[in-house]
């Protein structure tokens, strides 16, 4: 017994004594490097201190980063978003600044640098050669450097100041170079700059600042901007990644691969998707096929700031996806949740949230980003953007579109029911985005156009096979197809499913990403083969014209055919369904220009026929060609097309009781746009693409066929409708205008060549149709008389002069 006492009073004494000795350990400056402080002279009494990713000091108005060891070259997702904005600055609260991947490192001479990590190039093995190559060419730039100002006596926390490195201009934590000569921000005013807050939590840190800069664009000189910075610690074992197929449509982060085994460096791309995995007790049932709850949900918040009405409408579009998320074997994947107001640890720009954050913005738009770990492609959160004025937009859609349809659709303010159902729609839209989806404008082409006047086809399909095509709302419904609104708004589809399946799908069997891209290829190529509506068109921008925005069905002359019926039904009904209460016409004007902005819509959907290739991406491994002509029949569809519904003059879009309201200008827009389309269908740019698939592919359409029908649809007879006979004339002079370009271009800059398509046999061709054109006339002028006929002796003159001086001999 007295043996055990004494030990204990040798233990408290030891206790004792090394309590002492880390007050004289952190008091004393005698052992520690050149410019390393005690502790408690750096982190002082007055210090207020938090615990959380990094501890954060605040002593006055610096503020102190203390780093533990274990997370020095950990990776740190930083994403700097507007907290405030000046009115008209065009950006909002919560939109993004800057997003960069960055690590704290040990330096020399007692220095912490911040480097900013380069993701652009990786190796298949970690132990291969190559590996040992790229690791001495891939040097990743300092951003910032730090004194380390103490280490904590107890844990050995390096402890940095970052007071400057948020107060003050820093390409990390402040608006990014771009951005900042967008908007004319030049320097920093560091007097009005200032550190607000910091907070720190187990995964992240935010810190809230005020940044004042000098701004030529700013009556007063200035502007003042609040931001958030969230610094994110990423997975130290990055997700696995899913390598981009390009027959389905994720956005990806683009890297080059190098492998010992292979000749050549490959280009890869990383498809952009949250972690969704089964949890460990029910892989089993997963793989069996059972549908079963992800380890971590998807989850979205609605802004406290949306009006409450609109947010179980903006919920309902994020829950949609559940279904889409099923066909990947994963229930309740994904929810839409009311921001929880009471609780005050949570914050709206916190990185680890994914927000619908609501602008008060005359912007009528919304749009739905993604941010990722650059390593895999793990979304690790989204802020959708959503404007207050996007409810203008689809307004103006829905009477324009669908006013035929849906009586609702008839008035300037729709009601909350159905202006909801349209948010639902858009949430949904954007919401797809952020999970990692693109556009595909080319969904709606795998509809028949005659399938979306079937009321029982439609209403069980929905008008587009993809949510994520721009098909807004179905045109070519007719109102005797007594179609229900079930028929007419957009929904998530057989694509939007697959797409999920693809990109989500729970792969454990494969033993890494590049055994499982072989299998998602394989599947691909399969699903492709059994069901080729499940095409992916992209964004619209290529020489695809089933690939398209704001088009429906898989004929563009027939659906916009049906849709100017639908326009000619709404036109006379303008005055009536846009009138409100003390209203300007203010309405009408707008609401007409949406009706001519359609019109032009369904043209150019048709012209895109003229002179382009169907493209179908494959792999070398299935079958089918790539590039296929478009039909010779859809083409002269087309030009014919051009010809009923643009070189007729479409009078009937500007009636009379409309024009004397509002002034419409009805020569210059009909005469402007007929102008505009010939310039186009008699360039050389069309012509040489028209005989280079006639050279290349068999019963293709050629540039005589081409130019005989164009022909057909401006040179006839002409009406006894005086107004129809004066645009008529305009275009005819525009046509011969267009010839004597085509045929005698003018001179080129000294020592610069003609270009390929004026090099090539068009001339030729164009002559030929000249020579055709004037005897054709001639036949046109003997049954005219009065002006018409003394237009054509004009025109007929207009042409000798081409044909002399195309028979001019050079000198």
């Amino acid at each position: 017994m007295k043996k055990l006492i004494i030990l204990l009073i040798m233990l408290s004494a030891g206790q004792h004594g090394f309590s002492q000795n880390s007050e004289k350990k952190a008091d004393s400056t005698s052992t520690l490097p050149k410019g390393v402080q005690a502790y408690n002279k750096v982190i002082t009494d007055k210090a207020k201190s938090k615990s959380g990713l990094f501890t954060v000091s605040q002593v006055d108005a610096k503020y102190y980063f203390q780093i533990p060891d274990s997370l020095f070259n950990r990776y740190l997702l930083v994403v700097t978003r507007y907290l405030s904005t000046p009115e008209g600055f065009g950006r909002f609260g919560g939109e993004k600044a800057n997003e960069q991947t960055v690590y704290f490192e040990k330096g020399v001479n007692n220095t912490v640098y911040l480097r900013s990590l380069q993701y652009k190039q990786d190796v298949r093995s970690a132990d291969s050669m190559l590996a040992k190559a790229l690791a001495g060419s891939n040097e990743n730039p300092i951003v910032a450097a730090f004194p380390i100002k103490t280490t904590h006596p107890d844990t050995g926390n390096v402890v940095i100041e970052v007071t400057d490195a948020f107060k003050k201009e820093n390409p990390v934590f402040s608006i990014g170079s771009t951005e900042k000569t967008e908007k004319k921000l030049t320097s920093l005013a560091d007097d009005k700059s200032f550190i607000e807050n910091a907070d720190t939590y187990p995964i992240n840190i935010e810190i809230k600042t005020t940044k004042t800069y000098t701004s030529s664009i700013a009556s007063s000189g200035t502007i003042t901007l609040r931001l958030n910075t969230s610094i994110v610690l990423l997975p130290k074992i990055p997700m696995r990644k899913r390598f981009f197929d390009e027959r389905v449509g994720y956005f990806a982060n683009k890297y080059v691969l190098f492998d010992d085994d292979e000749q050549r460096a490959q280009t890869k791309y990383i498809i952009q998707r949250y972690r969704l995995e089964p949890k460990d007790k029910d892989i089993k049932k997963y793989l069996n096929g059972e549908l079963v709850e992800p380890k971590k949900q998807i989850v979205y918040y609605i802004d406290p700031a949306t009006p409450k009405k609109w947010r179980p409408y903006l919920i309902a579009g994020i829950n949609d996806w559940q279904k889409a998320f099923e066909a990947a074997g994963f229930k309740n994947a994904i929810v839409g949740k009311e921001w929880p107001e009471d609780d005050k640890t949570m914050s709206l720009e916190d990185a680890r949230y994914s927000v619908v954050r609501y602008y008060a913005s005359e912007t009528p738009n919304a749009y739905g980003p993604r941010v990722s770990d650059p390593r895999s492609g793990e979304i690790i959160e989204s802020h959708v953007g959503w404007y207050h004025n996007v409810m203008k937009l689809v307004q103006r859609w829905y009477m324009i579109q669908a006013g035929p349809l849906d009586p609702r659709a008839r008035k300037m303010h729709l009601d909350d029911e159905l202006m909801g159902q349209l948010i639902r729609f858009v949430s949904s839209h954007e919401i797809g985005h952020t999970i990692g989806l693109r556009h595909n404008m080319g969904a709606s082409s795998a509809t028949p156009v005659e399938k979306l006047r079937d009321k029982k086809w439609v209403e069980a399909n929905g008008h587009t096979v993809s949510i994520m095509d721009y098909a807004r709302f179905n045109y070519v419904a007719q109102p005797e197809d007594n179609i229900s609104p079930q028929g007419i708004y957009p929904r998530i589809g057989m694509y939007d499913k697959w797409a999920v399946k693809w990109g989500y799908g729970y792969f454990p069997k494969a033993k890494d990403e590049f055994e499982e891209e072989t299998l998602l290829t394989k599947m691909t190529t399969d699903s492709l083969a059994v069901n080729p509506k499940l095409w992916f068109g992209g964004e619209g921008k290529d020489e695809d014209p089933r690939s398209q925005t704001e088009d429906l069905g898989d004929d563009a002359v027939l659906a916009s055919d049906y849709g100017i019926k639908n326009l000619k039904r709404v036109v006379p009904n303008l005055i009536e369904w846009t009138y409100q209460p003390n209203d300007a016409y203010d309405n009408l004007a707008d609401m007409h220009k949406a009706v001519v902005r359609q019109y032009t819509t369904y043209l150019y959907h048709v012209l895109k026929y003229v002179g382009n290739n169907y493209v179908t991406k494959r792999t070398v491994d299935e079958k089918g060609i790539v590039y296929q002509p478009v039909p010779k029949a859809k083409v002269k569809a087309a030009i014919e097309y051009i010809g009923r519904q643009l070189f007729v003059a479409p009078l009937w879009m500007y009636p009379q009781e409309i024009d004397q309201l509002i002034a419409l200008k009805r020569e210059d827009q009909i005469l402007d746009q007929q102008n505009q389309v010939l310039n186009m269908l008699l360039s050389s740019g069309i012509l040489y693409n028209i005989s280079l698939k006639s050279m290349q592919f068999e019963g293709a359409y050629t540039v005589p066929e081409f130019l005989n029908d164009l022909q057909q649809t401006v040179w006839v007879k002409f009406s006894v409708n005086e107004k129809q006979d004066f645009y008529r004339r305009s275009l005819q002079r525009s046509y011969i205008e267009k010839m004597n370009l085509l045929l005698l271009p003018k001179e080129t800059e000294p020592g610069k060549a003609l270009n390929t398509a004026q090099r090539s046999d068009i001339r030729l061709y164009g002559r030929q149709h000249i020579l055709k054109l004037k005897a054709d006339i001639t036949k046109l002028m003997s049954t005219t008389t009065g002006l018409n006929k003394e237009h054509y002796e004009s025109i007929l003159i207009e042409i000798e002069k081409i044909i002399i001086k195309l028979d001019k001999p050079t000198t």
